[in-house]
């Protein structure tokens, strides 16, 4: 404790000086938002505060649920035709009604080439106006998992996005701001005040909101102040003084500590999110490698090897301390659609069958490489990269750590610019087909393997993977899509890890609901 009452003492003087009305919710986590731009960038965080500015058609209730949101009812007309009735009497924040045109803009924004939710919005097909409360979506083939798409894309304004020239999503991977970047207008339950990006964001609540009358504000906060703060220790410590009201994650190492803290509670879950090793196997030689003139990672034995040198258990039980649940799947959950006990078998921790696998595809003396890692997103994310480098250094590959923020490790990983690299994915969507389109098939123009960074093209895999995407029936589906994650697994095209559990840590006098998405919903929260 004696380290806590010394961090707060160096708080920095613009935390320190937040307000203390009992409905203001003060809180912070490692990162921040990377745009306040609803459509450029689909990362949890940056959605998880848009979302409480920004709307979509259909929402996610405490059990991620789907219910209305700006639309109040819908049906499928034919297989290839939704019909919306759009919520009526709706403002945006600076007063405009809300209509048809600007769901059919906002779909047409995000469906753009520098959206980072196209794959989805693209698969919604083309909006229709039919009237100002009525839209309809014709998609080009079936989509079995249409609404769950469809609450990825939030609704902006037409009429604001065109006098600020924001009709495009900012072009985030190449660095681009726009008015979009530091402002906003939604029809949410809360209203941007002022955007300091990697400092402060604060927000006032909106008074106008359609759910408030609908009794959907079950919290009593009315301004809302988010604190990026990266250092662990800091972030700890202004909790424990009453300077903020809640961290959204608490390093695992400080759970226990947490625990034992008066005026502190922890809320902890398992989060929709597994987290994998990814790597080139496309380019012939690897950008940032000591092998020249040819890629390892393209050997499945080599694939194999690293997998096979990883002691997951020590993973779990020293870096993470506990908070984590190892698995051979990357779907974001084991209770996901399609998802099967089979696949959450891991290859077992073994060097010996790793040194060998290694010895075969010729790299008995190992090599080098670097592995791209965020060092503010995921849990212990920087830390988890240092261990495989331990681990990986037992079968002779000297790994070197490029640990940066995410607002830096984003953009060149959208870019193509690694060789090896982790990523968490993950939300509030668990069906298969949200992971195997854009994480795990060939990059395409509808956004598909957007996030396929390490370029992976596997021919049998792809053609079971787009037969599930458009396939209508359930059994059948289920079978295409077992087959295509079975394929993906047997060539160890990327190396699960874990899950995250994730603990919240909140002052005693604040309730929060905590959602396996990770998402704190703020018209939810009451600080007493």
């Amino acid at each position: 404790m004696k380290t806590l009452c010394t961090l707060a003492v160096l708080l920095p003087l613009w935390l320190a000086a937040a307000p203390l009305s009992a409905q203001t919710l003060r809180w912070a986590s490692q990162g921040d938002a990377l745009t306040m731009d609803p459509h450029s960038q689909n990362e949890n965080l940056t959605n998880s505060m848009n979302g409480q500015v920004y709307e979509t058609l259909v929402l996610r209730d405490r059990t991620l649920q789907i219910v209305p949101g700006l639309a109040t009812a819908w049906q499928q007309t034919s297989p290839t035709t939704w019909r919306f009735t759009l919520r009526q009497g709706v403002k945006f924040h600076d007063g405009a009604p809300f209509t048809a045109a600007d769901v059919v803009f906002s779909v047409q924004r995000a469906q753009g080439p520098t959206s980072n939710v196209a794959v989805y919005a693209n698969a919604l097909g083309t909006p229709v106006a039919i009237d100002p409360h009525t839209v309809e979506f014709r998609t080009p083939r079936v989509n079995p998992v249409f609404l769950q798409q469809l609450g990825t894309v939030f609704i902006m304004n037409k009429a604001w996005c065109e006098k600020h020239r924001v009709s495009k999503p900012l072009d985030f991977k190449n660095q681009e701001e726009s008015h979009a970047s530091f402002h906003a207008n939604g029809t949410g339950p809360f209203q941007l005040v002022r955007r300091q990006p990697g400092s402060r964001t604060t927000y006032k609540r909106f008074d106008g909101w359609w759910g408030q009358a609908l009794g959907l504000r079950t919290g009593n906060v009315q301004e809302v102040v988010y604190n990026s703060i990266a250092n662990d220790a800091t972030r700890l410590a202004a909790l424990v003084s009453g300077e903020i009201d809640f961290v959204l994650d608490p390093a695992p190492r400080d759970v226990p500590r947490l625990r034992r803290t008066s005026g502190v509670k922890v809320v902890e879950g398992v989060e929709n999110r597994a987290l994998f090793v990814g790597m080139d196997q496309s380019r012939n030689e690897l950008l940032y490698s000591s092998v020249k003139g040819k890629n390892p990672f393209k050997d499945i034995r080599v694939r194999q090897a690293l997998y096979h040198a990883i002691d997951i258990e020590t993973l779990r039980t020293k870096l993470m301390n506990g908070l984590a649940m190892p698995t051979g799947s990357p779907l974001p959950s084991p209770l996901g659609h399609y998802n099967d006990p089979e696949f959450e078998k891991r290859l077992p921790f073994d060097l010996a069958r790793a040194r060998a696998l290694m010895a075969e595809a010729g790299y008995a003396d190992g090599f080098e490489v670097t592995i791209d890692c965020p060092n503010n997103r995921y849990v212990n994310d920087e830390e988890i990269c240092i261990a495989l480098a331990t681990m990986w250094a037992q079968i002779k590959i000297k790994l070197r750590v490029n640990a940066q923020p995410r607002a830096l490790w984003f953009p060149k990983m959208e870019r193509g610019d690694t060789s090896l690299y982790i990523l968490g994915w993950g939300g509030s969507v668990t069906d298969a087909e949200t992971t195997i389109t854009p994480v795990m098939r060939v990059p395409g123009p509808q956004g598909q393997g957007y996030y396929n960074w390490g370029r992976v093209k596997n021919d049998k895999f792809e053609q079971l993977a787009a037969a599930s995407s458009v396939e209508p029936d359930p059994k059948k589906r289920e079978a295409l899509v077992k087959a295509a994650l079975r394929e993906y697994r047997d060539q160890v095209h990327v190396i699960p890890l874990h899950r995250q559990v994730i603990p919240w840590a909140a002052r005693s006098n604040v309730e929060v609901v905590h959602r396996a998405d990770n998402w704190l919903e703020w018209a939810w929260v009451t600080v007493k």
